[in-house]
């Protein structure tokens, strides 16, 4: 970061481990306080324990909360009002995913992704973005993934959720441009997390199927991010394999991508 204390209240969703957890830790040297959010407290106070030892500094609450319902992302901010903080740089990272027929999914479980990849990262956003403006300062990171420029079978629902967040994301980003107040989208491929064996339906499988050379490491997609919102990008694809592999995909006809992705299925 180009400057200490670049953020007063950083707000990070998802943040008990993978790329929320980076982001806390690549965040801890510009921020004054962070607000970790996730449904495992015990992760969240392991990982506030150890940014607080780094960073002498650094203020660190934890709030352990589930945000795939809309009552829950309301009382995320009467909490944050009730300690006197105000985000000023949000980090919508939370979500997850369901690899597998669309037609035998559960509904439970793709209701639960609709919610959290969509309902509440918009709600977070539209709660957020009140004192930014008052502020005249602050960003929004919304991470969404390579999967938004993709229909992917087997992902299906996931990665339309994924294109709504990008798709948001470019837009929000255009309303407040002359407030001067950045929106990323951030587009990684496949990263090392434990995203992949949550989102397969079988508890043995190794993780969703993908090829080893294409993946990034939480560290490089964070950093990558970090570098795009300081740049004032409004989209980053993370790591020099899924920048140019995005740049391919933008140039195929749908025709070409529809052909390409049945026959990876098959």
């Amino acid at each position: 970061m180009p400057a200490q204390y670049a953020y007063q209240c950083a707000l990070i969703t998802g943040a008990s481990s993978g790329l929320g957890a980076e982001y806390a830790r690549q965040l801890a040297p510009a921020c004054q306080t962070i607000v970790l959010v996730a449904r495992r407290e015990e992760l969240l106070e392991k990982l506030a324990a150890e940014l607080r030892q780094a960073w002498s500094h650094l203020t660190v609450h934890c709030i352990a909360m589930d945000l795939t319902s809309e009552a829950k992302c309301k009382a995320l901010f009467q909490q944050l009002r009730g300690l006197d903080l105000s985000p000023d740089l949000l980090i919508n990272n939370a979500g997850m995913g369901d690899y597998g027929a669309f037609s035998e999914s559960e509904w439970s479980k793709l209701d639960a992704m609709l919610q959290l990849n969509i309902t509440a990262l918009t709600h977070l956003c539209h709660q957020a973005l009140p004192s930014m403006i008052a502020q005249g300062r602050g960003a929004i990171v919304n991470v969404s993934s390579l999967a938004s420029i993709l229909p992917i079978p087997d992902f299906t629902v996931y990665a339309a959720t994924k294109a709504y967040v990008t798709s948001f994301s470019e837009a929000l980003r255009m309303e407040l441009r002359e407030l001067s107040i950045p929106v990323l989208a951030v587009c990684p491929g496949p990263v090392h997390t434990g995203f992949g064996q949550i989102a397969m339906r079988d508890v043995d499988a190794d993780g969703i199927p993908s090829r080893e050379g294409f993946y990034t490491s939480p560290e490089r997609v964070v950093c990558d991010s970090i570098r795009a919102l300081q740049a004032d990008k409004a989209r980053v694809y993370p790591g020099w394999k899924i920048a140019l592999l995005a740049a391919g995909i933008s140039l195929l006809p749908m025709a070409a991508v529809r052909a390409l992705q049945i026959r990876r299925r098959g």
